[in-house]
């Protein structure tokens, strides 16, 4: 059940690691409080959709499902488009910031949506909920915090291009998501 519960964690985190990724690309210095304020907000949002999800359970399964995977993509895709137009208006001055705390609820929300989902599915299930939920945060967490180091140490080497890289991946995401629900019906 450990092995099942960290993989499904490690599975859920791969969106807001890519995310923390190419955030790091997009400013040219980070700072610890920064890395750490993402992968803080990342681990909490995926920690508590599940148990969001788990809560809420089968009354709304239905609804839930059949939309999930659209407010990712519109999401992720806004911001992506926000990024690539705002890299095109500034020129040298990069005015971007993924770790203001308003864009990082948005993208904390946009990530963990498939989590939601998951924990709907929890409640048919027999788990450890307090568990399952703090093993999802805390390797969420623990995946995000170097991909936001290694985001800016790649971003250095790409620092005209990253906003413009960040956006197209944060689109590739949302469109990711939205095509797999559509391909697998999951």
């Amino acid at each position: 059940m450990i092995l099942t519960t960290t993989l499904t964690a490690v599975g859920l985190a791969m969106d807001a690691v890519a995310v923390s990724i190419s955030s790091g690309m997009s400013v040219r210095e980070i700072r610890i409080s920064q890395a750490l304020k993402m992968a803080l907000c990342f681990g909490i949002f995926q920690a508590l959709m599940p148990l969001a999800g788990y809560l809420i359970g089968a009354q709304f399964r239905g609804q839930l499902e059949a939309y999930d995977h659209w407010v990712a993509f519109l999401l992720l895709g806004f911001l992506g488009v926000k990024m690539i137009k705002d890299s095109a208006e500034a020129g040298e001055e990069r005015v971007h910031s993924p770790f203001r705390t308003n864009k990082l609820m948005v993208l904390g929300l946009a990530t963990s949506i498939d989590a939601l989902a998951v924990g709907v599915s929890f409640s048919l299930l027999e788990v450890s909920l307090m568990e399952t939920v703090g093993t999802i945060g805390l390797v969420t967490f623990a995946l995000c915090l170097p991909a936001v180091w290694f985001g800016a140490r790649l971003g250095k080497s790409m620092a005209k291009r990253a906003d413009v890289l960040g956006g197209i991946i944060l689109i590739g995401i949302g469109s990711k998501i939205l095509i797999e629900h559509i391909v697998t019906g999951i």
